[in-house]
């Protein structure tokens, strides 16, 4: 590119360290950002047609295969929607047990995306491998903190990727004493690690980048929100999470085959800064002094303190783990059994990149006549071509492609996208003339 008028294309065909595979296109002229559209081009998946005529367990496994990274995060959703259907209140052990599972998906996704994906960027590595050269402890301590993650899901799934544990109205089975014994002592002797790596993710170089944008997550009434709440936003919203449709709106755009949604008409975010930004006050008190003690203030309106909300909930998990499993006691009835009956049933828990939405209606047999689900990266996709636009005419439209492509990808690695729990994700055009 010699000149503003020249037009030229560059064509990276996979996003590194992004799950998933796409484009985003860069119209400039006259050294203003004329267009922008982040393209996802894969084909549906289908799923949600692929569960009619499905049963209740069926669903829970199925929806498992929707992400290899957070599994649970479905079955979670999908159970407290068919739950809610069939008639079941889960009893507090199981209540307790899902929620210690859970934690164990956001840490081994956090530690992932922290270590692997998104760290690099920060400290100009082109690689995981690459940063490790250079930061071999903390990489280390990133794959012993998601091996924990991976643990805690086997521990309750039988298995770390793809889950098959849950069930309506529980477990099938209840792990025994002596296994929790053994992760409650690795969760014991990771509290330190958790600590530093708060740490050391806030003194990465963060560049200046405040926005305007909405806060979506879920609320609890007492604790910070994982496997249930209502829905709310820093703008007022405050909602059961059966009025969903009512306020969130999905829509078709031409060049994307995933789907974009809305607010009120406007982006929203969500994900570990949104539910940060919403949640300060669930923290425990000596977690908050530990996030201010690094001098970033929450709320925030840069995006790129989303890794420091990754790493805060890290460590929040894994307190939550060791807290819900003191004096642990196995149960003879780890579930109820379920029986069959119609209805309609909605389910939202907080999955690491943000709400997981699902609504189900079953028949009298039991069976899914209709599904939806709604994935966060999804829910995100219109704020990240809001945060493109923002952020890349910030950094500078007139500067060479190579490294607008490199900030740009930098901006939707940050969202964590899974674009697989859709569709998938990078072609790079810039258009100049």
């Amino acid at each position: 590119m010699n000149d503003d008028k020249h037009t030229g294309r560059i064509h990276v065909p996979i996003l590194a360290r992004v799950e998933g595979e796409g484009a985003l296109e860069v119209s400039i002229r006259e050294g203003r950002l004329e267009d922008l559209k982040l393209r996802i081009f894969e084909p549906p998946r289908l799923f949600e047609k692929l569960l009619e005529g499905r049963s209740a367990q069926d669903v829970i496994d199925s929806v498992a295969r929707i992400c290899g990274i957070c599994p649970v995060a479905y079955q979670m959703s999908a159970v407290a929607a068919l739950e809610a259907i069939l008639g079941i209140t889960p009893s507090s052990w199981v209540a307790r047990m899902r929620r210690v599972m859970y934690c164990g998906e956001w840490l081994q996704s956090h530690s992932l995306h922290i270590h692997l994906l998104a760290a690099p960027d920060f400290l100009g590595f082109d690689s995981a491998p690459a940063m490790a050269t250079r930061h071999p402890d903390e990489v280390r301590r990133g794959l012993r903190l998601q091996g924990l993650g991976n643990a805690i899901i086997r521990t309750f799934g039988g298995r770390s990727v793809h889950p098959v544990g849950v069930c309506p109205g529980g477990f099938f089975r209840a792990p025994d004493a002596s296994a929790m014994a053994a992760l409650r002592a690795r969760l014991e002797a990771s509290r330190d690690e958790s600590l530093a790596l708060i740490d050391w993710v806030a003194g990465l170089p963060f560049p200046e980048d405040d926005q305007e944008f909405v806060s979506v997550s879920l609320r609890h009434e007492r604790d910070y929100p994982i496997t249930e709440g209502w829905i709310v936003s820093d703008r007022g919203l405050d909602i059961p999470i059966d009025d969903y449709e009512q306020h969130f709106r999905e829509f078709q755009v031409p060049h994307s085959t995933a789907l974009h949604a809305l607010l009120d008409d406007r982006p929203y975010l969500v994900g570990p800064l949104a539910r940060l930004n919403n949640n300060l006050d669930r923290l425990p008190a000596e977690l908050r002094d530990r996030l201010e003690a690094t001098g970033i203030r929450f709320p925030s309106r840069n995006m790129f303190h989303s890794i420091i909300a990754r790493a805060v909930e890290m460590h929040l998990a894994l307190n939550e783990a060791l807290r819900l499993t003191e004096d642990y006691a196995t149960t003879t009835a780890p579930h109820v059994e379920a029986v069959p009956r119609a209805g309609v049933g909605f389910g939202c828990t907080e999955a690491p990149r943000g709400i997981l939405w699902h609504r189900y209606t079953l028949d009298a047999r039991g069976l899914v006549e209709s599904a939806r689900i709604v994935p966060p990266t999804s829910q995100n996709q219109a704020r990240m071509e809001e945060d493109l636009a923002t952020a890349l005419t910030r950094f500078g439209l007139e500067r060479d492609d190579d490294a607008l492509r490199l900030h740009g990808e930098m901006v939707i690695r940050n969202y964590d996208p899974c674009i697989s729990c859709a569709t998938h994700f990078l072609d790079f055009h810039a258009l100049r003339g």
